[in-house]
């Protein structure tokens, strides 16, 4: 009962995590990352679709996005899907590839990015906490039930507890390495 239970509760502090993390991946920060598109859907084909799957993507510099079309039709579509997208890049074909400058942050920027950041940490700590309290009520109603013995109660809680630690480590740990990032110059 506790073990399933505990693989449940990581697997869903895991999802917030993960969740956590690609959301900030695709934050821009001044630096060239293919990550920053990650979200972009192209129309093309009849249908939109994930950049990912019309074309490579690549960041030889530190201030330059490459997209190499899989097939060069798409191109244009493309150009469109970043224009129109909230990331305020600007692409331009260039033969066979898409080329994406990607300029530097003022300072406002940085620190709106920040703020942002830090909320999104914020709801990741509060998705694992709100795991964390199903997990715990789920242990008090099994004790209740008569399924479990208080000791078995008390070692799950500690359990979830120590799940729940490790979790919201791992988003701080995120949350630094994304606010050093966007903070540098």
């Amino acid at each position: 009962m506790i073990d399933e239970l505990m693989k449940d509760i990581r697997s869903r502090m895991k999802a917030a995590v993960d969740s956590t993390a690609r959301e900030m991946a695709v934050i821009r920060t001044g630096k060239a990352s293919p990550a920053l598109l990650d979200n972009l859907r192209v129309e093309c084909w009849g249908g939109l679709h994930p950049i990912k799957q019309v074309a490579g993507i690549s960041a030889p510099e530190a201030r330059l996005i490459v997209i190499q079309p899989f097939d060069p039709s798409t191109s244009d579509a493309i150009v469109r899907a970043i224009q129109k997208s909230d990331l305020g890049l600007r692409a331009s074909a260039d033969g066979p590839v898409i080329r994406i400058p990607v300029p530097k942050l003022s300072d406002e920027r940085r620190q709106e990015l920040d703020r942002l950041v830090k909320k999104l940490a914020e709801q990741g700590r509060t998705s694992i906490r709100n795991v964390r309290r199903s997990g715990n009520d789920e242990l008090h109603r099994a004790r209740k039930d008569s399924e479990i013995t208080e000791d078995e109660e008390h070692s799950g809680m500690a359990e979830v507890q120590e799940a729940a630690d490790g979790a919201i480590a791992e988003i701080d740990r995120f949350l630094e390495a994304k606010e050093k990032e966007i903070l540098e110059v």
